[in-house]
């Protein structure tokens, strides 16, 4: 189980903003720490620019945990993923939401506001937030994913 105390981050694109701010408020009303990088507005943003900056804030230890929200969840999953050390799913089904963690360790999942209504993603995020890292037979691939981080990632 997640601990309250510890902050999640999230952020969405503007096609993203309303489920984005349903799951922010969702988790505020749970009692959880919610950091907000945005947006706050329809006007149209690059979903890039939010999941790059969520990711490297997970990168460098700010956060434990994160959630974006684009128009399908897939661009930001893979915006997330490019970020070494950070692993991200996009999530649309409860076995999916607790495998992310269970299986994968991912610290970020992505929803689609097109393809996740409001009340779906609020379940799914509960599901992701009790999942814990099971290691086991998970863990060498866990850590063959962080080798390829180190192997295709070097710092210039």
């Amino acid at each position: 189980m997640y601990d309250q105390a510890k902050p999640i981050v999230v952020g969405a694109d503007h096609n993203g903003l309303p489920l984005k701010n349903a799951v922010r408020d969702y988790l505020r009303s749970r009692g959880y720490s919610v950091v907000d990088l945005g947006v706050e507005s329809e006007a149209p943003v690059d979903y890039p620019d939010v999941g790059v900056q969520l990711a490297e804030e997970i990168r460098a230890g700010h956060y434990e945990r994160g959630i974006l929200v684009c128009g399908t969840g897939a661009g930001m999953a893979i915006v997330a993923n490019k970020v070494p050390g950070v692993r991200a799913v996009c999530v649309a089904d409860p076995y999916t939401a607790e495998r992310a963690v269970a299986s994968n360790n991912a610290q970020v999942i992505t929803f689609g506001s097109q393809i996740t209504g409001a009340a779906v993603a609020e379940k799914l995020v509960d599901i992701w937030l009790a999942s814990e890292y099971q290691g086991g037979r998970s863990a060498p691939k866990v850590d063959k994913i962080n080798r390829l981080d180190a192997a295709y990632h070097k710092e210039a």
